[in-house]
């Protein structure tokens, strides 16, 4: 009876999203924070021995999402709510340094857009020091690059939330680390956000048959193509509209959220974030709280890489 009530909460929520194709902006009030306390999970889904700490990184040289603030918020409570989760929240790139890095868990890099000149978020910082040549500022930037890619070799986790794989875009070594690059966006549009495998562990708090959700349908490039990841939502090209010119994919689907086992650690994605209304949905939150689990490492889940079960279905 209990997840018949939520599924009918998330239909309605669901349905109010679909009316508005462009959300408007929303403060984050008290209000606000009060609505997602009431609407998070009174639990994690998984069981953890101790509470975990979470560093959320929510630093953007490029593109401003105004749903930033929301998302650290929205992560703080249900972290707080459940009692899963410490997060520490941060702009800091001075947090992307081996010893600090190793002091949290996991990382959340919420809407970390960098400029579109380099793609690199790291440089767009360290360029701003008139002390430092292109070479030191590469150095420098490749360095903290470096020190993530490491710290999920050696078993820490990464959440990369809606434009945060922009953060260092054009790096073909993240993007195998995350699972692809950002390529390009279409308008905000309502779409269905369908399971790839209903009963996989970590979609269990979203609807069986998917949910409508108003967003920027993401296209992505480089690693992506290579699907050297586990992919758990996605949508239907076929109904995305507003496509590049040239490039409109009429068939196939396109990814949404995923997950990828790398050395010891885990890095996700989930794309779904443009707009604060989304985490107005039990079923979102709940989705969030999971993936935190996941890759803070309390829950063991298939992560087989979709390319590789291509392959082995053709043998």
């Amino acid at each position: 009876m209990k997840k018949i009530i939520i599924y009918g909460i998330v239909f309605l929520a669901s349905i109010n999203i679909a009316l508005a194709q462009n959300p408007k902006e929303i403060p984050l009030d008290q209000a606000w924070k009060d609505k997602i306390r009431e609407l998070a999970p009174e639990k994690a889904n998984f069981p953890f021995k101790k509470k975990k700490k979470i560093l959320v990184f929510s630093l953007h040289t490029g593109f401003w999402h105004w749903v930033n603030p929301h998302t650290q918020a929205m992560i703080e409570i249900i972290s707080d709510k459940s009692g899963t989760f410490e997060v520490t929240t941060s702009t800091d790139i001075a947090m992307m340094e081996k010893d600090k890095l190793k002091e949290f868990d996991a990382v959340v890099f919420d809407n970390t857009n960098s400029k579109p000149k380099y793609r690199n978020l790291f440089v767009d910082v360290f360029s701003e020091d008139a002390s430092l040549d292109s070479a030191a500022v590469w150095q420098k930037a490749n360095q903290l690059e470096n020190n993530i890619i490491q710290y999920v070799k050696k078993g820490g986790g990464i959440l990369l939330v809606h434009g945060g794989n922009t953060m260092l875009n054009n790096s073909m070594e993240f993007s195998r680390l995350t699972g692809g690059s950002f390529d390009y966006h279409t308008k905000q549009q309502a779409f269905q956000v369908r399971l790839v495998n209903p009963a996989h562990p970590l979609v269990q708090s979203l609807p069986a048959e998917g949910y409508n959700h108003v967003d920027e349908p993401y296209f992505y490039k480089n690693a992506y193509d290579e699907l050297d990841f586990h992919p758990l939502t996605y949508f239907n090209n076929a109904e995305i509209e507003g496509q590049r010119k040239g490039q409109e994919k009429t068939s196939g689907k396109t990814y949404v959220s995923w997950i990828r086992k790398d050395g010891k650690g885990r890095a996700m994605y989930i794309s779904t974030s443009h707009n604060a209304q989304s985490f107005e949905n039990p079923a979102i939150l709940a989705y969030f709280l999971d993936a935190l689990q996941y890759v803070a490492g309390d829950v063991k889940v298939d992560e087989t890489p979709i390319g590789k079960q291509a392959v082995i279905s053709l043998r």
